[in-house]
């Protein structure tokens, strides 16, 4: 499986980015999708993730402001991020896996990786 994360930017407080990641190389529809980011000095930690169409988890952090969707058709999930502020910063990776998990470790296959700056 292949990843493609794109979307990230320099974005005020405030405001809203949508992430987008694209998977090929395998059926996608049966996978766990996640996203997870890393701040600069700190360890990765899990932001949302979604099982087939609906079912999903979204950490407490961004609870309520971010939202995690996916379209089967075109392999794609994304991530939607409204009244971002400075602790949002840093590189959001999305990951596929086979089970449902919020551990990074459970996921097999990653994406590169895309920046995310909210200036306060």
């Amino acid at each position: 499986v292949q990843l493609q994360a794109s979307g990230g930017g320099l974005v005020q407080a405030g405001g809203s980015l949508r992430l987008s990641c694209v998977a090929s190389g395998r059926t996608f529809v049966s996978y766990t999708m996640g996203w997870f980011r890393q701040a600069p000095g700190k360890e990765r930690e899990f932001v949302a993730a979604i099982r087939r169409k609906d079912f999903t988890n979204t950490a407490d952090s961004v609870k309520g402001r971010f939202t995690i969707s996916r379209d089967n058709a075109w392999n794609t999930v994304y991530l939607q991020m409204n009244s971002l502020t400075p602790e949002d910063t840093g590189v959001y990776y999305c990951a596929c896996g086979a089970n449902w998990s919020t551990r990074s470790t459970r996921y097999e296959y990653w994406g590169q990786g895309t920046l995310v700056t909210v200036s306060s």
